[in-house]
């Protein structure tokens, strides 16, 4: 006989589309520490489903499910060099790749998107990985 669980009914319920990973997103950068936001500048956040096939050949990866969120631009410490026809920084985050973590691990999808993406702003700024230990663990 199986357990009726009325609060979770994964029955009804489709994998998250773009729009609500990007709200997760969204939803985890307005909780990062106010100081570090200002930093980030206008920082573009995009999601898409899977990285271009130049992306993966530049990366030299084998799968897309490899990436799950890749910064592109160029970070603080190269701004002092200015460059003509420099596009906005962004960070893309991949959505597919994501929820096949998500499926494989014990955590959170909105942890898994936090993550990435102070992950993926800490290559604009260069951080260590403790010091993108310390930020993340500010979102909660």
């Amino acid at each position: 006989m199986g357990i009726h669980d009325p609060a979770h009914d994964w029955d009804q319920r489709f994998a998250p589309d773009l729009a609500a990973i990007e709200k997760i997103a969204r939803e985890a950068y307005a909780h990062l520490p106010r100081e570090f936001r200002k930093l980030t500048g206008d920082v573009q956040i995009r999601i898409a489903d899977f990285p271009s096939d130049d992306v993966l050949d530049d990366l030299g990866l084998d799968t897309p499910f490899d990436l799950l969120g890749l910064f592109e631009g160029r970070g603080i410490a190269e701004l002092w060099n200015p460059a003509t026809g420099q596009e906005t920084n962004r960070i893309t985050l991949y959505r597919r790749a994501i929820l096949d973590y998500w499926c494989e691990n014990d955590e959170t999808l909105g942890d898994i998107v936090t993550h990435v993406l102070v992950h993926e702003l800490g290559h604009h700024f260069g951080l260590s990985d403790d010091d993108m230990a310390r930020i993340e663990a500010s979102v909660g």
